[in-house]
């Protein structure tokens, strides 16, 4: 169980630092925008397990396993905006209504 928990260790300590992908500020940027998993994935027309890896990726890049964090480390690192809002196109695939949210 300790060797486990030491690689485990390992691998987010070589994670930390590393660069995020396209696909991995993607997603995080719409996590940031309130956006669910689910949604994220309907969105960039991926499955949910796709879109669920690349947010742990990230989360595990930007050294944090807390949204609300990842939501200021978007920001912090001009993923995100504090004025983006989600696209009419990207409301629509998210199944988002006109509620104004996003």
């Amino acid at each position: 169980m300790a060797k486990k928990k030491a690689v485990n260790k390992k691998k987010r300590e070589a994670a930390l630092g590393k660069p995020l992908t396209a696909r991995e500020k993607q997603v995080v940027r719409l996590i940031s925008l309130g956006c669910s998993v689910k949604e994220a994935a309907a969105v960039l027309k991926l499955a949910v397990s796709t879109v669920d890896n690349h947010k742990a990726n990230a989360m595990r890049k930007l050294g944090t396993d807390k949204v609300a964090l990842v939501t200021r480390l978007a920001i912090k690192k001009r993923i995100s905006t504090l004025s983006d809002r989600l696209t009419p196109l990207e409301k629509r695939r998210s199944g988002r209504k006109d509620d104004g949210w996003n």
